[in-house]
Formats: C-alpha cells, structure tokens, sequence
C-alpha cells in the first residue's frame, strides 16, 4: 500500500495510490493521515479498504508530506564507507545520528529554498523509515517489525552552516524547505528487503548520486536498534538513514553547489521520485503576512 496527501500546502487531503498509479481519496474513511494512521494497528485497517471503493482523485495535484504530525525527524550521517571517505573521514564505529528541524519539511515537489546567507547548500537522497510502533531499547532482529513503511527523502544540507559554524550539525540540516519528504509512503510488504533498494539522484540532468542500500554500514535495522538506545522513537517520527556517494562537497576537481534555478531529480527504488526547482531565499507567506 502506497499512503499520501495531496492538495494545496495546508490543505492536503488523505489518500493512496491504486495499483494503476491513480490516487484515490481516503477522507471518508480518515480525516488525515497522521501517527494515528500509521500504527501498525492502523496500516491494518486502511490495508482492509478496496482501493476500488475509494473516489479517484482526477489530474495531477500536487502531493504533501505522506504524514502529518511527523513528531522527530532523525538521520543517521556517513553511513556509506564511500559518501564517508569523499567526504574526508573515516567510516565511523558506530552510527551517527542527529536531529533535522520538523519546520523543515516540506512536499516532494516543493521548492527548495537557499538560506539566507548560503554558500554550499547540497544534496542527499536518501531513504527514509517512517515508525509504525514504540521502539524504546528494541533489539537488532526486531527492529524492522516497528516500521510503518519507507519514504524517500531529500536530505538538503548547507555544509558551510553544518561545518564551519561550530560542532552542531544540526545548523545547517534543519533550514526550512530541507526535508522534501515523499511522494508515499510504501508500507514494507511492497518493498520487500530494504537492503536492496537502488538509489539515485540527478541535477540539471546531470547524474550525480548513483547508489544502493545494500552498501550502507549500518543497515536500517541496526539503525532504528542504535537510536533507541538513546531515543524513543513513536509511531510517525522519520528516520533517514544516510545518503550513497556523490554529493556536492564530494565533487572533484571542483566542488558544486546548488544555484538559484537548479533542478533535482531524485528516486528509491520502489519508492517514487521527487523533482525540486532551487530558488533564492525569500520571505515565507506566514512572515510576509
């Protein structure tokens, strides 16, 4: 089952993807998807609907954040040995993970914005594991019973912000429009092993992320396993957990880095695609107002 909300920002409406790829509207039957929906117990239930059943949603509206209320979005950095060493370091020990900004996510297809003041905003695409059940100290081989489903994430970086202001990565993870999330939520029986999911991302029509979870050092298990040791994870917080080699500092001879008028296309295998314009810093509505 593919879980989504479509419509304007702040508008969105419930629904999911048949299996002709047309989006069919949920809102008889949930007011929204949020964390109530995607316990485990509420995957079930939604999983009992006939698509069929539901009315079709014509055109081609623009798609929100699979989940509402998203309550802790959480990353685990350098967690491919190859995205560690283009970087500069060495694979870590053990994972390492922090926390980006809720205010920061944003539609799949939403528009990226540079931060004010930014000089080395860049790209990750990465997949992302939304919880379905309380992980509070959960072991290794159980871990995955406690997930909702997967989403693709773009974890949108300024590393000048993330490196160079001090030791807090999270200055340069969390600027509003750095978490496009979606375009569903594709719960584990359609994805099968998520070990073993192609990744990708293009700028400009340039490839220049081309990777695979299967080389990932900690793999999602051990990741959700690691950060409850430490954090309790409920149902609808987001884990995303590392990003393939190829991003912008990791260019060479000369590193890249996003421009006003730049445009990203990104995928996970099984898990839809996302396509971002990159547009100068401006106002937002609720601060123009």
């Amino acid at each position: 089952m593919k879980l989504l909300r479509y419509g304007p920002p702040g508008q969105e409406k419930p629904g999911l993807l048949d299996a002709d790829g047309h989006i069919r509207d949920l809102s008889g039957h949930v007011a929204d998807i949020t964390p109530a929906e995607v316990t485990l117990a509420g995957i079930a239930r939604l999983k009992a609907i006939d698509p069929a059943s539901l009315p079709r949603v014509e055109g081609e509206p623009r798609y929100g954040v699979p989940v509402n209320g998203i309550g802790k979005f959480i990353a685990i950095g350098l967690n491919y040995a190859d995205h560690a060493r283009e970087a500069g370091l060495e694979p870590p020990p053990e994972p390492i993970f922090f926390t980006k900004a809720i205010s920061c996510l944003t539609g799949p297809n939403d528009e990226v914005m540079l931060p004010r003041g930014s000089e080395k905003t860049d790209w990750e695409v990465e997949l992302g594991v939304i919880i379905g059940k309380t992980c509070r100290y959960v072991e290794q081989a159980e871990a995955l019973d406690h997930v909702a489903g997967y989403v693709l994430v773009n974890d949108v970086s300024e590393r000048c912000f993330q490196k160079e202001l001090g030791s807090q990565w999270d200055k340069g993870k969390g600027c509003d429009t750095f978490g496009p999330t979606g375009p569903w939520l594709v719960t584990p029986d359609e994805v099968g092993d998520c070990q073993a999911l192609g990744m990708f991302l293009d700028v400009n029509g340039k490839r220049m992320q081309t990777g695979n979870t299967a080389t990932m050092i900690f793999p999602v298990a051990e990741c959700i396993a690691y950060v409850s040791r430490f954090i309790t994870l409920h149902p609808g917080d987001l884990l995303i957990t590392g990003t393939p080699p190829g991003v912008g500092e990791g260019q060479k001879p000369e590193k890249i880095f996003l421009r006003e008028g730049d445009e990203m296309r990104l995928g996970v295998s099984k898990l839809g695609e996302q396509r971002q314009k990159v547009v100068a810093w401006r106002k937002l509505n609720d601060e123009a107002a």
